[in-house]
C-alpha cells in the first residue's frame, strides 16, 4: 500500500513538473546561447515576416465568409512578380516599422522612449497606414504622444489589429527575457493601441521570446498565455481555440467556424471588423496549432484563416523562424527566384516610407544582434569566449522599466463651477514622483502626486511646472491650463447647421470603419455634453454628388449673448472625408447678417496639410476672438473632399464629423 502511495506521488510530482516545465525553463536559472546560433534565429526571425507578409498579401481580407481552399501551398502567386522587380524583399506594413525601430535602438539605444519613437513616426510614415496606425499618426501631428495615441478615448480604432505586426522586434531583442518582452510590447503597443487591442501583442512578445529556448508551439502558447491579464479577452479567446482544436483535432474548416461565428459575426457592433485584433489573433492561435509545427503548412493555414490574412501570416512565420533558425525555413520560399543565393537576394527594399535607406538584410540582422547584445548586457547578462565562439549568458528575470518621460494628451477639462479630478500621468509612468515647482494653480485647485482635484472659481489661463523624477533622474516641463466661463451651448433656443441629418444611404455605401452605432442621426448631439461612445458623432454626409461644400455648426439665442470662445471638438475621422480644410467664426450682426469676427486665433492649430493621414480622430480646437454681443454665433469652412479607392465612396461630397461645440464668454 505504501509503494503505490508513493507511486501515486511521483506521478503527481511528474505531472506537476510538465506543467511548470515552461514557466522553470524561462525564469530562474541564466540561460546560454551561443551568439552565432542567436544571430541565425534572429535572422529567421527577419527572413521568417518577410516570407509570411509577401506570401500573405495575395490573401489579405479575401476569406470572410469562409475560409480559403486547402489548394495548397499557395505559393507567391502575383508576389512573385515583385520580387524580380525589386530584386529582393520589399517593405510593407509588417516590417517597415520594425526596420524603423531598429534604426531608433541603433540611435539612441536598445530602450528608445515614447517621445523619440513619436518623432520617427512623424518623419517617417507619411502615407500607408491605416486604422490605428493612421489615427495615432494623426493625433502626434496634433501634439500628443504615446500612450495617448492610442487611447480608447483618442484613438477609435484601438481595438485593430495593428499592433500585433509593427512591435515583434521588442521581443526577439529580448532573447529569453519573457517577461521583459512581454512587457515591452505592451508599451510599444499602447503607442496605436488600448485594452484587449494589445493583449494578442503581449502574448506574441512573450512567444517570441521564450523561442529562442522552446520549440514546441504548443507549449510557446501556454507560456504566452502566462503573460496576459488573468481576465483579459483575449486570454480567454486563446484558452477558446485550444478547446476548439480540442474538439475538431483533424477539422480546421469547422474549428474556423466557430471562431469566425463567435469573433465576427456575433461581435459586438461597435468593434465588429475584419481587422478586430482579437478576431485576428484568434486566426494565428489556430493556424499554430493546426500547423503542428510545420512550417509550410502553418503558413498556408495562416493565409487560409481569412481575414487580414498576411499579418498573421507574417507574425506567425517570423515566430517558427525564431523556433527553428534558418534551417527550418523552407529555401525556396526565401529563395524563390533563379539565380538568388541569398535570403531575398540579400536586400531589403523600402517602398512603403519616407527616407528609410535600402539595406542588405544581413546589415538589419547584424545591427538587430547587436542591439539584442546591448540589452542582454543592460540587463544583467554577459558575453564570453573568444572571437567567432562567443557565448551569451542571459538573465531570464529581467523587467523591462519605463523610461522617465512625460506623457502629452489632452489637458483637464476646466469650467467654472465644475468639480475636475485629473491625473497627469498614465498607467506606465503614474509611479513616479510628480511635483509642482512654480506657476500658479487657478483658484479652487489643487496638486498631489500628480493628481489636480477641485472646483475652478475663475475662468482665465494659467501656466504651472511640474516636475518628474524616479529619485535619479528629473524632468520639468510646462503644461498650460485654461479655465473656460460656463458652457451656454446646451441653453441654445436654435441649432444652426447646413446639414440637419445623416444621410445613411449614402453612409451605408460609403467605406466607413466604425461601428455603425457610433453615427449620430441628427445634429442636435452636439451640445449634449457626450464626446464618445453609441450616437455621439454626427457626420454632415448628405449627397451622393461630389462637389465642394461649406459646412457650419452653431446656436441662436432668444436673448442677446456675450460671446468670446468656441470649442468645437471633432468626431473619427474616415479615409474619404470628415475634416475642415479651413475655420472661421461667425456671429449675427444687428441687421441679421453673419458676419466674421476680429482677431480670431485656433489653437492647436488646424493640420499644416489636408492629407488624410496627419488628420486627428477626437481633437478638440479652441476658437477666441474679440468679445462678440449677439444672439447668434457658428463656426463655418470648407469640407474635406478625399480621392478613395472605393468606387462608391469616390462620388461622395464633402462633410464633416463633430461630436461638440461648446460656447463660452
Amino acid at each position: 500500500m505504501r509503494k503505490r502511495n508513493t507511486d501515486f506521488r511521483i506521478q503527481i510530482l511528474a505531472i506537476v513538473i510538465l506543467m511548470l516545465a515552461p514557466v522553470m525553463l524561462m525564469a530562474g536559472k541564466p540561460l546560454t546561447i551561443k551568439k552565432s546560433e542567436l544571430r541565425d534565429k534572429i535572422e529567421a526571425a527577419w527572413v521568417g515576416q518577410m516570407i509570411g507578409n509577401i506570401y500573405g498579401l495575395p490573401h489579405e481580407n479575401k476569406y470572410v465568409n469562409a475560409p480559403g481552399a486547402e489548394n495548397w501551398p499557395y505559393g507567391y502567386s502575383k508576389n512573385l512578380d515583385k520580387l524580380k522587380q525589386y530584386e529582393g524583399a520589399f517593405s510593407d506594413d509588417d516590417t517597415d516599422v520594425e526596420y524603423m525601430y531598429l534604426l531608433q535602438m541603433m540611435k539612441h539605444g536598445p530602450e528608445p522612449t515614447y517621445a523619440q519613437l513619436r518623432d520617427a513616426w512623424m518623419y517617417h510614415i507619411r502615407d500607408r497606414v491605416w486604422l490605428a496606425n493612421r489615427a495615432a499618426l494623426g493625433l502626434m501631428h496634433y501634439g500628443y504622444t504615446p500612450p495617448y495615441t492610442g487611447s480608447k478615448a483618442l484613438n477609435p480604432h484601438w481595438y485593430q489589429i495593428d499592433p500585433q505586426l509593427i512591435n515583434e522586434i521588442w521581443a526577439f531583442t529580448a532573447p529569453g527575457m519573457v517577461n521583459y518582452a512581454a512587457s515591452k510590447s505592451e508599451w510599444a503597443a499602447r503607442i496605436t493601441s488600448d485594452e484587449w487591442g494589445v493583449e494578442p501583442t503581449i502574448h506574441y512578445g512573450a512567444m517570441y521570446a521564450a523561442a529562442f529556448f522552446e520549440k514546441d508551439m504548443r507549449k510557446l502558447i501556454d507560456i504566452g498565455l502566462k503573460s496576459l491579464p488573468p481576465d483579459g479577452r483575449y486570454t480567454a479567446t486563446v484558452k477558446d481555440m485550444i478547446a476548439i482544436h480540442a474538439k475538431h483535432p483533424q477539422d480546421w474548416k469547422a474549428a474556423w467556424k466557430e471562431m469566425a461565428q463567435k469573433y465576427y459575426i456575433d461581435e459586438h457592433d461597435m468593434t465588429k471588423t475584419i481587422w478586430n485584433a482579437n478576431l485576428n489573433g484568434a486566426c494565428a492561435i489556430l493556424a499554430m496549432l493546426y500547423g503542428e509545427g510545420d512550417f509550410q503548412r502553418t503558413l498556408d493555414l495562416s493565409c487560409a484563416m481569412g481575414f487580414d490574412a498576411d499579418n498573421q501570416a507574417a507574425t506567425v512565420a517570423g515566430l517558427m523562424g525564431v523556433i527553428t533558425g534558418m534551417k527550418g525555413l523552407p529555401a525556396d520560399l526565401y529563395l524563390p527566384v533563379k539565380g538568388w543565393t541569398l535570403p531575398f537576394n540579400d536586400k531589403y527594399i523600402n517602398i512603403t516610407r519616407h527616407d528609410l535607406p535600402d539595406t542588405k538584410i544581413s546589415e538589419i540582422v547584424d545591427h538587430t544582434l547587436q542591439a539584442s547584445i546591448d540589452l542582454i548586457l543592460l540587463n544583467g547578462g554577459s558575453i564570453t569566449g573568444k572571437p567567432g565562439a562567443e557565448v551569451i549568458t542571459i538573465n531570464p528575470d529581467a523587467v523591462f522599466k519605463v523610461p522617465l518621460e512625460f506623457y502629452i494628451g489632452p489637458l483637464p477639462h476646466l469650467e467654472i463651477g465644475k468639480s475636475t479630478d485629473y491625473t497627469f500621468s498614465a498607467a506606465a509612468n503614474k509611479n513616479f514622483n510628480w511635483t509642482l515647482v512654480s506657476g500658479k494653480l487657478p483658484e479652487g485647485l489643487s496638486f498631489s502626486k500628480g493628481h489636480l482635484t477641485g472646483v475652478p472659481a475663475k475662468s482665465g489661463n494659467y501656466s504651472i511646472e511640474l516636475q518628474l523624477d524616479n529619485g535619479k533622474d528629473k524632468l520639468k516641463r510646462t503644461f498650460d491650463l485654461l479655465v473656460r466661463s460656463e458652457n451656454i451651448a446646451p441653453k441654445a433656443d436654435t441649432i444652426y447647421a447646413n446639414v440637419h441629418k445623416l444621410n445613411e444611404k449614402v453612409l451605408d455605401s460609403c467605406w466607413y470603419t466604425f461601428g455603425k452605432s457610433l453615427y449620430a442621426k441628427n445634429v442636435s448631439v452636439i451640445n449634449d455634453g457626450n464626446t464618445s461612445g453609441a450616437g455621439s458623432v454626427f457626420y454632415s454626409l448628405a449627397a451622393k454628388t461630389k462637389i465642394p461644400k461649406v459646412d457650419y455648426y452653431g446656436y441662436g439665442w432668444n436673448d442677446t449673448q456675450t460671446i468670446s470662445m468656441l470649442v468645437f471638438s471633432t468626431g473619427g475621422m474616415e479615409e474619404f472625408g470628415g475634416w475642415f480644410t479651413s475655420l472661421n467664426v461667425q456671429y449675427l450682426n444687428d441687421a441679421g447678417r453673419w458676419v466674421s469676427v476680429e482677431r480670431s486665433t485656433v489653437s492647436p492649430p488646424m493640420p499644416a496639410s489636408d492629407i488624410v493621414f496627419i488628420q486627428p480622430h477626437y481633437a478638440e480646437y479652441v476658437l477666441t476672438f474679440e468679445p462678440v454681443k449677439t444672439k447668434g454665433i457658428r463656426i463655418i469652412g470648407d469640407a474635406a473632399i478625399q480621392d478613395h479607392w472605393n468606387k462608391y465612396t469616390k462620388n461622395v461630397s464633402g462633410f464633416t464629423s463633430i461630436t461638440e461645440l461648446s460656447v463660452h464668454f
